[in-house]
């Protein structure tokens, strides 16, 4: 039995009936205006859309530019507050200096105005190249009434102490050693016991003083922190000028003296100012006016 094969195909006729039909349905909905409506709408919505999207790009970009605006407004502010709270510390430390300075000058003066010798307040203005610690120099000289082997002081603290003596002068300027040096004995007494002795250098303001001729006797009165004062005997020193507190005493078997060791009562590391005293005239400042 012979199979029947049924194909179905568009003929000229059928495709020009839906052309046609399509043709009256697309200007059957331009008349009505419905795509006329559905563009607008969608032409809005794009532009809505775009519209947004520029207006939040340039808000941002307007947000990052006010941003970076601000925060170099607020490094200048932060730069010139820094500035203006150095300038302050500068001036605070200048401040603190200048009263720190003030003391030590009045201290220095008030000193000098008791003191029963006239005296010559100096500033040091320089030091041993060869060692820091051993001579240094003052800003008095002959010009200033300085003459070679005045006894130089210190005030540290209210305390008076003894420094060293003048060794050479110049006319505007002179050369101190300190009682650290080597070569420098002091004739001194025991404050307490008033035995007296000899004060020597040793050569470093680092290491203590040696006195010695101290005889074994005496062992027993002694204490650590004793007070040494100048004896005031040789034509130097002004007598019971402190120079120093006992710090250490040994006793030594083949000696018949005792070995003590002396503390200077001046920081010598942190002085600046010194008093020249001339033990041949009194303190103009003590005589009052003359009648």
């Amino acid at each position: 039995m012979a199979s029947s094969r049924h194909s179905f195909r568009f003929g000229l006729s059928e495709i020009l009936l839906i052309v046609f039909m399509l043709f009256s349905g697309i200007m059957l909905a331009f008349h009505s205006g419905g795509f006329v409506v559905n563009f607008q709408s969608l032409g809005f919505t794009l532009l809505s859309s775009v519209q947004k999207g520029v207006s939040a790009v340039a808000s941002g970009v307007g947000d990052t530019f006010n941003a970076i605006h601000e925060l170099a407004r607020l490094r200048e502010e932060n730069r010139e507050l820094t500035e203006r709270l150095k300038n302050y510390e500068i001036l605070q430390r200048n401040n603190t200096d200048i009263r720190k300075e003030n003391e030590r000058l009045k201290e220095q003066l008030d000193f000098s105005l008791t003191f029963q010798e006239k005296n010559y307040p100096a500033e040091i203005i320089g030091r041993n190249p060869d060692s820091l610690y051993s001579a240094f120099t003052i800003n008095k000289g002959t010009k200033h009434g300085i003459r070679k082997n005045m006894p130089v002081l210190a005030v540290q603290g209210g305390i008076v102490g003894l420094v060293g003596k003048v060794v050479t002068v110049g006319s505007l300027t002179s050369l101190v050693m300190p009682i650290y040096d080597s070569k420098c004995s002091v004739s001194a007494r025991i404050q307490n016991t008033r035995d007296i002795g000899l004060v020597s250098g040793n050569g470093s303001a680092d290491s203590p003083l040696s006195m010695s001729y101290i005889k074994k006797r005496v062992l027993h009165e002694l204490q650590l922190g004793d007070l040494i004062v100048t004896s005031g005997e040789g034509g130097n020193y002004i007598g019971d000028i402190p120079i120093g507190s006992i710090s250490d005493i040994k006793v030594l078997d083949y000696d018949s003296s005792l070995s003590i060791k002396v503390t200077p009562v001046i920081d010598f590391s942190r002085i600046e100012m010194v008093i020249v005293s001339d033990r041949m005239e009194v303190n103009p400042a003590l005589t009052g006016p003359v009648k």
